[in-house]
């Protein structure tokens, strides 16, 4: 016998929702409230008495719960023209019952007297004596006592949707507040590969063996080979970490799930474990496959270092169920957990060991190489002048991340908008760079000529002191135009070095003294606008005692500690060894200060046309110190770089 299995045919493309039912029966019940009876118009006591009640046209009169009463008119006077507002037929009766006219008597025995004093010249069968009727409105009190309620029951269902994070269901919403919130990425809408991440050539280098592994397992394992566990993106912000991992989603085509550290944390006792063992039952489920988890320093740091008892202990419950999942007695085959943080340092330990976090990629700023290969995949979408040059743009953004050069690439689109501009030129660019260091441009500043002049020998100082020091870091661009919370500002191409000596450390301070230096030189005074330059050069002196060991009366001593866990309010020392701490601070920057004085005591006229020409165009760049100085003795490994990429462009 064959089983008869009706569905609901309804048309392909009509969404129906139970809400859409509901919201039609009250819609139902209204117009039964609305569209029931007739039409009743309002009057009132001098109108009913004069044009219906003494014209001898009234039927009868009912007075409704000792408040209203309702006038209801002969048929046969229902076709004057007073009446035809009164006189339509409610769906199609053949008569019109009424009650026509109401109004609000105020008192009962107040309308008697007036009623029986109106009609005193009647004769008895004609007069009128009213009604009492006692009416309950039904519809108007179950939704005094319904309404109250659904008020309550949608703040109730909106809370739990907070709570829980929002979701299809209200209902369960309750009950799944322990699943994971894992962002499931659909493989095929993944458009990001490693062609999109530039610059990061060492990172892409190790995390593609990963995904090499996902697409051939096989090539791997019959050598008895087992693939990491997990990959650790570290990095300062900004370096393309989540797009990397974007990338490894793209490329490796496997189920990938998304999501932060703080997704685990929750006000709940006992919420963040759940969500981790969810997300990895899920994760199992689709195996092989991939777990992202950004900034995972939410729930990853170091336990037991806070010292008020308990506070921590929800967070540490999620970080203790994360490492059992990782690295338990229940293995995931198939499932590699993928990390980013720009605080490795606050990690716990358990967390990174092998076996967990296997790898821990470094994902650093890019050098000048990198820099102009990201900004070929910023340029693409934008409507360039054919001045653009890709060397020089990597050449002005010394320490800038990915994210940085995205930023500069977008602001000189905007720039080159604002001033009505077809395509957007080198100038753009430059005034982007400045836009993101320096803040945007004060045009209305005032400064008073001796300021400006103050400002620009100040930059003079610090282009011609690191001009002619091995080595300080080669100048880019000065300029004296107020952005910001600066006055004027000195562009520098730092070399991208791993070790640094003491006298490399020594020249970046002398030239950083150079503005003070050239205030004193040639004012015979100082102002307050070294206060950046003090403050670098004092944290540069204590650090080479403190913490690199640079100085023989110290000796080779570091009261640095890497793991955090002896930081307070007590210094590491003696007060005797504090005070020949600052001595030779002190020492260390006058000298310093000294030997700036007497580089530019040498260089006294090329300073003044330095600082002349700064006062005429307000910017000045490397080819202007190149006509007053010369060429520079020395170049860095940086600067034999561009000279490489310029004559492969000219080529």
């Amino acid at each position: 016998m064959k089983k008869d299995n009706k569905k609901n045919n309804f048309p392909k493309g009509l969404n129906i929702n139970i809400y859409w039912i509901y919201g039609a029966i009250f819609l139902f019940f209204i117009s039964i409230q609305f569209f029931s009876g007739n039409s009743v118009q309002k009057t009132n006591w001098q109108e009913f008495k004069n044009k219906m009640l003494l014209e001898n046209k009234v039927e009868k009169i009912v007075i409704v719960n000792k408040e209203k009463a309702y006038i209801h008119i002969k048929d046969k006077n229902l076709g004057e023209p007073f009446f035809e507002r009164v006189a339509k037929k409610p769906f199609g009766n053949s008569k019109n019952f009424g009650p026509h006219f109401y109004f609000e008597i105020g008192s009962v025995d107040n309308f008697s007297s007036e009623l029986k004093e109106a009609q005193v010249n009647f004769q008895e069968e004609d007069k009128i004596f009213p009604y009492y009727e006692t009416r309950k409105d039904v519809f108007g009190d179950i939704l005094g006592w319904i309404l109250p309620l659904v008020i309550f029951i949608g703040i109730w269902i909106f809370i739990m949707r907070r709570m829980s994070g929002g979701g299809a269901g209200a209902g369960g919403q309750i009950f799944s507040i322990g699943k994971s919130r894992a962002t499931l990425v659909d493989k095929t809408n993944i458009k990001i590969t490693f062609k999109d991440v530039a610059g990061l050539d060492e990172a892409k280098e190790e995390i593609s063996e990963i995904v090499d592994f996902l697409k051939a397992p096989l090539k791997y394992t019959k050598l008895g080979g087992k693939i990491p566990r997990g990959a650790m993106l570290i990095g300062p912000p900004g370096t393309g970490k989540t797009l990397l991992a974007k990338a490894v989603a793209g490329e490796a085509k496997v189920p990938f799930f998304s999501l932060s550290g703080s997704d685990f944390v929750e006000m709940f006792v006992g919420v963040g474990a759940s969500r981790v063992r969810d997300l990895f039952k899920q994760a199992k489920e689709k195996a092989p496959s991939i777990i992202f988890i950004d900034e995972i320093d939410a729930i990853g740091r170091a336990r037991g270092k806070n010292s008020i008892t308990g506070s921590n202990d929800e967070r540490e419950n999620t970080l203790n169920q994360l490492l059992t999942e990782m690295d338990g007695f229940g293995t995931n085959s198939g499932v590699i957990v993928m990390a980013a943080t720009n605080r490795s340092d606050v990690l716990d330990k358990a967390l990174i060991r092998p076996g967990r976090f296997d790898r821990q990629i470094y994902v650093d700023l890019p050098d000048l190489v990198g820099r102009k290969e990201i900004f070929k995949v910023h340029l693409k979408p934008l409507k360039l002048s054919k001045q653009v040059d890709v060397n020089f743009l990597a050449r002005q953004t010394p320490g800038f991340s990915g994210a940085d050069i995205a930023n500069v690439c977008n602001e000189s689109a905007l720039i080159a908008a604002r001033k009505g501009k077809k395509s957007i030129n080198k100038q753009d660019f430059l005034d982007a760079v400045d836009r993101i260091i320096g803040g945007m441009e004060k045009k209305s500043k005032i400064i008073s000529p001796e300021e400006k002049k103050t400002i620009a020998f100040h930059e003079a100082g610090h282009a011609t002191v690191s001009w002619m020091l091995q080595y300080a870091s080669p100048l880019v661009k000065v300029t004296i135009v107020p952005r910001g919370r600066s006055l004027g500002a000195a562009w520098y191409l730092p070399e991208e070095r791993q070790l640094t000596t003491t006298q490399q450390l020594e020249d970046e301070m002398c030239a950083a003294l150079g503005g003070r230096a050239a205030e004193e030189l040639f004012f015979k005074k100082i102002s307050t606008g070294a206060l950046s330059d003090l403050e670098k050069v004092t944290k540069q002196a204590y650090a080479m005692i403190s913490i690199y060991g640079m100085n023989k009366k110290v000796g080779n001593i570091s009261y640095y500690d890497s793991s955090g866990q002896n930081a307070g309010f007590t210094k590491p020392y003696s007060e005797e060894r504090a005070k020949i701490i600052d001595t030779e601070v002190t020492r260390i920057i006058e000298s310093q200060y000294k030997r700036a004085i007497d580089v530019l005591k040498k260089n006294k006229q090329k300073v003044i046309k330095l600082a002349n020409s700064l006062l005429d165009n307000e910017v000045i760049f490397k080819s202007d110190l190149v006509n007053i100085f010369g060429e520079r003795k020395w170049k860095s490994h940086d600067e034999e770089k561009l000279d490489e990429m310029d004559k492969e462009a000219k080529k």
